[in-house]
C-alpha cells in the first residue's frame, strides 16, 4: 500500500475541518428551522376555540333534528325494514 501525499492529506485535512464547521453549523440551523416552524404555526393556535364552537353547535343542531323528526325518522325505518322482511 502507498502512503497518501502531501496534497491528499491536506485535502483531508481541509475536508474534515469543513465538517466540522458544518457538525457545529447543525444545532444551529436545527434551533432556527424551530423558531421559524414556531411562528408558522403560531397563528394556527388561536383557532381551536372556533373549532370548538363549530363542533359544539354541530352537535347541538343534531340534537335538536333528532327530537324534532326523531320519531317520523322510527317510523320510515320501522316501515322499510319491514318491507324488505315481508312482515307486512
Amino acid at each position: 500500500m502507498s502512503t497518501p501525499s502531501r496534497s491528499s492529506r491536506r485535502g483531508a485535512v481541509r475536508l474534515s475541518g469543513s465538517l466540522g464547521a458544518a457538525a457545529l453549523d447543525c444545532p444551529r440551523r436545527a434551533r432556527a428551522l424551530a423558531v421559524r416552524a414556531g411562528r408558522a404555526l403560531a397563528p394556527e393556535r388561536g383557532d381551536v376555540p372556533g373549532w370548538v364552537l363549530v363542533t359544539l353547535m354541530t352537535a347541538g343542531l343534531v340534537v335538536a333534528l333528532w327530537t324534532v323528526a326523531g320519531p317520523a325518522l322510527v317510523n320510515i325505518f320501522t316501515s322499510a325494514m319491514n318491507k324488505v322482511t315481508g312482515a307486512i
